[in-house]
């Protein structure tokens, strides 16, 4: 089988690339007999090479080159906004006309693939309008449905029933989509992230350092995480904090850990990839958020080994720690209980030394067999299911045509009663033109 992953920038650092090429590379080797054949499709291309290691049985094409004084840039349709992609997705800017005709083209000329996969809501709307009529199309959702904007989801409503199917990262997430949009055949399930092992050896648990990992961005809270930090190095002056990312919010960052007094305490690391060789120098990893659509760090911390305290943040850490028993959940924005779940295993290496283990086990979860298996399975049940799932979008098409219909005879016309005018009543049943016809959305 053929797998076609839509990435926006296959060449870039972040969690959606780096967890379409663990999927990807899962892929290749461990579905069906000799594995799939897999191809990443980059929107853009800024640099020669990848960030990220790809997998040699992995082929990447970039579809359009942004590097200043490539061919592309020079084209006129490169300085002309996209046209397709949703002007309400947070990278609109980033795509151009040429984005529109070059997707198109691929997912229309050139894609031969059994099973096209989107990464992103604006790339899911390119797949749903052009997508390959023979190929299944899915699209994932790496962020939550509530992080997305009511202008983003009204054109999501709309293009998303065009899918075979929908995935999201949590239980939570999915069972949100499917109560508050409405996808006649289209399937809507949750599949975790793949998570690899961490390449060396687990935490011991001695060190005397609390480690937290991601964007410098405000919903991760670093601020509340620092505030809580403060109070812990009051009672507890040998541990330390390394927090480590980047992002807008460092300076304000930096400013805060003079104000409170952390300076030598509490540092600011920078990007470092990959992060589980620090999570193992570590023996608490600590996430403050106020929402997380899956929560990666959180299981690169428990792969090294390491117990994980983190608010119980809407959607994913609840569906990765077991509180007590593999980690800890403490209530979002509260600097107090953060700071007295750090304080307690602190000072009980026994109890963080259990939970670590617990972690490290627990983690076996987002290995890669598993997550291969449920999508495998997923598509299987996909083809089975293709023409019962054309029938109900079919169906549903036909069923709300006949409600706007309804609802336009009932609306009272110009002239006073139902029948309107006499002229009005004459040309009732002449029809209009752009009039909405069965079958069509």
């Amino acid at each position: 089988m053929k797998i076609v992953f839509l990435l926006h920038n296959a060449y870039a650092v972040g969690g959606t690339v780096r967890t379409t090429l663990n999927l990807a590379a899962a892929l290749a080797e461990h579905g069906g007999a000799a594995g799939h054949t897999v191809e990443i499709v980059s929107m853009s291309r800024h640099r020669e090479t990848p960030r990220f290691a790809l997998d040699p049985r992995i082929s990447l094409v970039p579809l359009v080159d942004t590097r200043a004084g490539s061919a592309d840039t020079r084209q006129d349709a490169y300085g002309k906004p996209s046209r397709d992609f949703p002007a309400a997705e947070k990278r609109y800017k980033q795509y151009t006309l040429l984005h529109d005709q070059r997707v198109r083209a691929y997912l229309e000329e050139r894609c031969d693939a059994d099973v096209v996969v989107g990464t992103r809501p604006g790339i899911n709307v390119y797949l749903a309008l052009w997508g390959p009529r023979g190929a299944l199309r899915v699209g994932q959702e790496h962020l939550r449905h509530d992080a997305h904007g009511k202008k983003l989801l009204t054109v999501l409503a709309q293009r998303y029933r065009e899918l075979d199917a929908l995935v999201t990262m949590t239980e939570a997430d999915a069972a949100v989509y499917r109560k508050r949009m409405a996808l006649p055949g289209v399937r809507v399930l949750a599949v975790p992230n793949i998570v690899p092992p961490a390449p060396g050896p687990p935490s011991d648990g001695t060190s005397k350092v609390i480690a937290a990992a991601g964007r410098l961005a405000p919903g991760k809270r670093y601020d509340l995480l620092l505030e809580a930090f403060a109070a812990v190095a009051a009672k507890e002056p040998d541990w330390e904090l390394r927090i480590y990312g980047g992002g807008a919010q460092e300076p304000r960052l930096r400013a805060l850990v003079r104000g409170l007094g952390l300076t030598g305490r509490a540092r600011l690391m920078g990007t470092v990839s990959p992060i589980e060789p620090e999570f193992a120098k570590a023996s608490l990893v600590v996430s403050a958020s106020d929402a997380e659509s899956f929560g990666m760090t959180l299981v690169e911390a428990m792969r090294c080994g390491v117990p994980v305290i983190s608010t119980d943040a809407p959607l994913g850490p609840a569906e990765i720690i077991t509180d007590g028993v593999d980690g800890r959940l403490v209530p979002v924005g509260d600097a107090r209980a953060l700071a007295e779940a750090m304080v307690e295993l602190i000072e009980d290496p026994v109890a963080r030394k259990e939970l670590g283990a617990a972690a490290l086990a627990s983690a076996r979860r987002f290995d890669a067999e598993p997550i291969v298996a449920r999508y495998d399975r997923l598509f299987g049940e996909l083809r089975v299911t293709r023409r019962r799932r054309a029938w109900q979008r079919f169906r549903a098409r036909v069923t709300n045509w006949a409600r706007r219909k309804a609802r336009s005879v009932r609306r009272p016309r110009p002239g006073g009663g139902p029948g309107g005018t006499p002229h009005d009543r004459r040309h009732s049943h002449a029809p209009t033109q752009g009039a909405a016809q069965p079958g069509r959305s």
